[in-house]
């Protein structure tokens, strides 16, 4: 019971990074991007290429960071230059992730068409190795330490950075776009670095999940946006009343922590693996359905008090 509960744990704070991405371009600027679905794929396809490369592993986090700011920066081309509707820009990004994704994943085997590298015979090499030994924890424990770190300093990061001019610029944009503008901001350029730093984020998800799990597969980000939006809208949920912004952050980690404790509990229950989309849809049906009782309860009562 231990075991699973600190698997579904750990598991929770590696999607929570990618929530924290999904969070910033769906909450903060207001834009419905699937290029996630195939960022995440991206992050841990480029992780995997360097581990077999025996690049450092630390690089490689860093390398997939940047391909999945890259990726950002092309859809936000696509909306704000070529003026290409928001959920039409992201699916051709995703769509065109996944051919690249695969060619990629060939670099590494050195064989057209790979689709999937496995990382068993890297143990060694993955960016939990080092500091298990350092510790001499285990895997799934040296994990749930260093995701902890990384979301913390995350959080610690966008913190700060939103509270910067650029940081409340792009915050700004997703607020009102058209008062922006007439205040001399760019939206453009906000758009673009908001979109950037969100798949980044999401590649970074997808590096540090490839290593732990052991495998990068190019289908391993189908649904991977409706996973973000679960643990948002759950997080949101239970901090319904939280205006500090990095308590809004840290319910988001929260959220995707609980959402995967749960899906780790139902699948050892017996639940085919196959059903998990149906059942995070549900979770996030059920979510939506809540928070917006919530709300009108919250407005009912605040009407009776006046």
């Amino acid at each position: 019971m231990l075991n699973l509960l600190l698997s579904g744990v750990t598991q929770g704070l590696i999607w929570a990074i990618l929530a924290l991405g999904v969070y910033l371009s769906y909450r903060i600027l207001d834009v419905a991007d699937l290029t996630c679905e195939g960022c995440i794929t991206l992050g841990a396809s480029v992780a995997a290429m360097l581990i077999w490369k025996e690049v450092n592993p630390v690089l490689g986090v860093v390398i997939a960071f940047l391909a999945g700011c890259l990726a950002g920066i092309i859809t936000g081309i696509l909306q704000t230059k070529l003026k290409i509707p928001p959920i039409l820009a992201g699916i051709l990004t995703m769509i065109s992730l996944y051919s690249i994704n695969i060619h990629i994943m060939s670099l590494a085997t050195g064989a057209s068409g790979t689709a999937n590298l496995s990382l068993l015979n890297f143990k060694n090499g993955t960016i939990f190795a080092p500091l298990s030994d350092l510790l001499g924890l285990n895997k799934t424990m040296t994990a749930l330490i260093l995701g902890i770190v990384i979301v913390v300093l995350i959080i610690a990061v966008m913190y700060w950075f939103f509270g910067t001019e650029i940081g409340s610029a792009i915050r700004a944009t997703g607020t009102n776009e058209k008062m922006c503008r007439a205040q001399g901001i760019n939206t453009d350029t906000t758009k673009i670095i908001g979109l950037a730093l969100s798949n980044g984020l999401i590649a970074t998800s997808g590096a540090l999940l490839c290593q732990y799990q052991g495998y990068s597969d190019v289908n391993m980000g189908v649904g991977s946006i409706v996973i973000g939006l679960a643990s948002i809208i759950i997080g949101e949920a239970i901090f319904m009343k939280a205006k500090n912004f990095a308590v809004k952050l840290s319910g988001i980690i929260v959220g995707s922590v609980l959402y995967r404790v749960v899906v780790t509990f139902v699948i050892a229950s017996g639940m085919p693996s196959t059903d998990l989309k149906l059942m995070t849809a549900v979770i996030v049906i059920v979510a939506l359905v809540l928070t917006s009782f919530a709300g009108k309860f919250k407005k009912k009562g605040a009407k009776t008090n006046a």
